[in-house]
């Protein structure tokens, strides 16, 4: 169980603006000394503009497009982000039986659809080891698009977010190149690219059964022109081996996310490779990343970490080495609810009520972070506000 998992399910838990525009850049030429892929990248965006304008920073991802309001990963939550002003719309990609790629957090969907309710997928419930985990559910892999598309999203947590309940059953799983043409028809209508920050999830459990994910997304990136270093997309992987292939297939812009301290990449496992999360976030695991990659996306204990209470510490050094090195950083996953709060920032008993969310987002964009994943992107943008406000008196 990652992390930001541990952080979902349980009760207990820049101001360099000017330095950041060119952090593109660096990373891009640090990959290319190492990886001729990466070169190829870096000749084809020599300068750091992108499609679209730089974005600002602290960039605010809306996280599954904005989970705080509507049930994760569907067009409405990526549209409400949108609406909300969300500088990025994140996606995870799963694939189906057939090969589609579909946007779902998990290939396991028992919690996020309705599919429990369908008597006629019951036999399909199965017990599945991913990524060394046993999962009791109903997986994408054993479904075609077409019976996916019979399914209806519903609410994740509805115990935190009973009011998005509301939902359940509005609306269906949407394919990523659906979100691609939603996308190119927004950047259309809105007069400005609509950046995408694309997961591929699980990347060795898919290859290992024969539906490996980057070939299939990078057809889908090159149809719809995000294929090349400024284009207004991200992608990103927990295994970094996933990115470094991708950076063989497209010149797209890629982030290595990191799980907890202690933790240890599945696709570095699997291949023997010794290092951990705890190897990666030094300088020498950074100055590796930063060959492949252009930026990290940890969880937000490894820039600040708790106390035993849950309270926050002092930062660590992840924000300066990577900036060093430079990377940026996104890290994720900034809520608004008390459950999901640093301890010093809780308001009340209530666990699912609101705490000080800005208080937290003004901590976390003090150590100098590029951009932060939150489910609540109204939030996030006026916590920006208030902090780059404060900077500038």
């Amino acid at each position: 169980m990652t992390q930001e998992h541990q952080q979902e399910h349980a009760p207990t838990d820049a101001a360099r603006p000017a330095r950041r525009a060119v952090l593109g850049t660096a990373a891009l030429t640090t990959a290319a000394l190492a990886d001729p892929a990466a070169a190829a990248a870096a000749q084809a965006a020599p300068r750091p503009a992108r499609r679209g304008g730089a974005l600002p920073v602290p960039t605010v991802v809306g996280h599954r497009g904005t989970a705080g309001y509507r049930p994760e990963h569907t067009l409405a939550s990526y549209r409400l982000a949108l609406d909300m002003g969300a500088d990025i719309v994140e996606q995870d990609v799963v694939p189906t039986r057939d090969g589609h790629l579909v946007c779902r957090h998990e290939n396991d969907i028992s919690a996020t659809t309705d599919v429990a309710d369908h008597p006629e997928f019951a036999a399909r419930r199965t017990t599945k080891s991913v990524d060394g985990n046993d999962i009791t559910g109903w997986f994408t892999e054993d479904f075609t698009l077409a019976e996916l598309k019979t399914l209806r999203a519903k609410e994740r947590i509805p115990a935190n977010r009973q009011h998005n309940t509301l939902y359940d059953g509005h609306f269906e799983i949407p394919t990523f190149e659906e979100v691609l043409t939603w996308a190119d028809e927004q950047g259309r209508r809105r007069g400005r690219p609509v950046w995408l920050y694309t997961e591929t999830k699980h990347p060795t459990y898919f290859r290992g059964i024969g539906l490996p994910l980057e070939e299939r997304l990078a057809a889908l990136l090159r149809r719809h022109g995000r294929h090349r270093a400024d284009s207004p997309l991200y992608l990103q992987s927990f295994e970094p081996t996933s990115m470094r292939r991708m950076a063989r297939l497209v010149g797209t812009p890629r982030v290595v996310l990191l799980d907890a301290a202690g933790t240890r990449p599945w696709d570095l496992e699997t291949a023997g490779d010794p290092r951990g999360v705890d190897d990666l976030v030094r300088p020498e695991g950074l100055r590796w990343i930063a060959s492949f990659a252009r930026g990290i996306g940890p969880t937000l204990d490894l820039v600040i970490p708790k106390d035993e209470a849950g309270r926050l510490g002092e930062p660590t050094t992840l924000v300066r080495d990577a900036h060093a090195r430079g990377l940026i950083l996104h890290p994720y996953t900034m809520r608004n609810e008390n459950t999901f709060l640093p301890a010093d920032f809780r308001r009340g008993t209530d666990p699912n009520a609101y705490g000080d969310a800005f208080g937290a987002f003004r901590a976390y964009f003090e150590t100098g972070i590029d951009g932060v994943f939150t489910d609540h992107a109204d939030t996030a943008l006026l916590a920006r506000e208030e902090f780059l406000a404060r900077r500038r008196r």
